[in-house]
Order: structure tokens, then C-alpha cells, then sequence
């Protein structure tokens, strides 16, 4: 297993863009370029170049060595114009569920609060958080949330890293209400 370095560079994926600017020859300037879903990029004059999965001074040393054919020690400068965002993902017993745009440093509790808060049915006590650590592994860990909470001690709040996914599970109450006895009737009903 090979380990993520601490700081990892934003590498480039399909659909992002770029612009691309020669200082001393800007003919060859482009603005907006995208990376096509195959991940190449096409070239004013230097043809295509397969830019997907380089961090930008990757792109750069690619981009002067495409142009070193035509410009003699080109000077490039690159500035990302859209790219993948950092995001998280909440699922499960959260007031919104959905994917969430990762601005700052997010704790696991801030990032429930985001997604809604938890629902009446959450079981605070066992929050799935689920990290990916490279292409095919994930890494998940259980928290009390709620034990947390109740100690006022949020020093154990992990922090979540782009592309993590947080499950909040069903309490195990929240299972069996609709089979707990009703005191309007004086038997088993559905409870609404």
C-alpha cells in the first residue's frame, strides 16, 4: 500500500480548464483550455498532450516541453479556471443528505451541522466516517458524536479531507417505533 503524501497537489482531471499564456510569444496563448474527457488537451502549433492526473508545475514542465519543439526555453504560465472542487459527502439520518463543497477545515460534527443536522432517527453514537486513501482502498471509523458532545470535549472531532463520506445509521428506536404500543388505542399501531 503506498502511503498519501501530507500536502498533496490538486492533479488535474477530466473537465477541468486552464488558461495558458506566453509571455513572450502570445500567439500561442489560450485561454480556457479543457482537459477532454480522454484526458488529453489540444495545443495551438504542439498537437495534443495527455495532461490528466499532473499537478500544475507537472502541466507546466509538460507544456514548455511540448513547445520546446517550436519556441526556443519557452516561458508558460498557467492559471486553473475550473476544476474538481474539494467536497464531502453526508448520507444517511442527516437533515439534507447530499455532496458538499469543502471550503476550510471541517470537523466531522461541523460537517453534520452542514448537511442539516441530524434527524430525530440519527444514532449519534456510531457516525461512519469513510476516508479514501488512493484509487482502491478506503479507510472507515466509527464515532460517538454524541459522547462527544455530551463531555464538551471536541477534541477527538476528526477532521474530513476531500472525497470523504460520512454515514449517519438508523437508532436502533427509530427501527422499532412503529411497532411500540400506541396510547390512543391501547394496542400495537403504526406510529406516523
Amino acid at each position: 500500500m503506498q502511503f498519501q503524501s501530507r500536502d498533496p497537489r490538486y492533479r488535474i482531471t477530466a473537465s477541468d480548464s486552464f488558461d495558458l499564456t506566453f509571455p513572450l510569444s502570445p500567439e500561442y496563448n489560450q485561454l480556457a483550455v479543457t482537459v477532454q474527457p480522454d484526458g488529453f488537451v489540444s495545443l495551438y502549433g504542439a498537437g495534443e498532450a495527455k495532461v490528466e492526473g499532473l499537478t500544475v508545475p507537472e502541466l507546466t514542465d509538460k507544456i514548455r516541453e511540448a513547445y520546446g519543439k517550436i519556441l526556443h526555453d519557452p516561458i508558460v504560465s498557467i492559471v486553473l479556471k475550473d476544476f474538481n472542487k474539494p467536497y464531502f459527502i453526508a448520507d444517511g439520518q442527516v437533515g439534507h443528505p447530499g455532496k458538499y463543497d469543502l471550503r476550510a477545515d471541517t470537523t466531522l460534527s461541523e460537517a453534520v451541522a452542514i448537511a442539516g443536522g441530524f434527524t430525530e432517527d440519527a444514532k449519534h453514537s456510531q457516525v461512519l466516517l469513510i476516508h479514501r486513501v488512493g484509487g482502491q482502498y478506503v479507510s472507515s471509523q466509527v464515532f460517538d458524536v454524541k459522547k462527544m458532545e455530551a463531555m464538551k470535549n471536541m477534541s477527538e472531532d476528526p477532521l474530513v479531507r476531500p472525497g470523504d463520506a460520512i454515514f449517519v445509521p438508523k437508532s436502533t428506536l427509530s427501527k422499532v417505533k412503529g411497532f411500540l404500543p400506541s396510547s390512543n388505542i391501547g394496542g400495537y399501531a403504526p406510529i406516523k
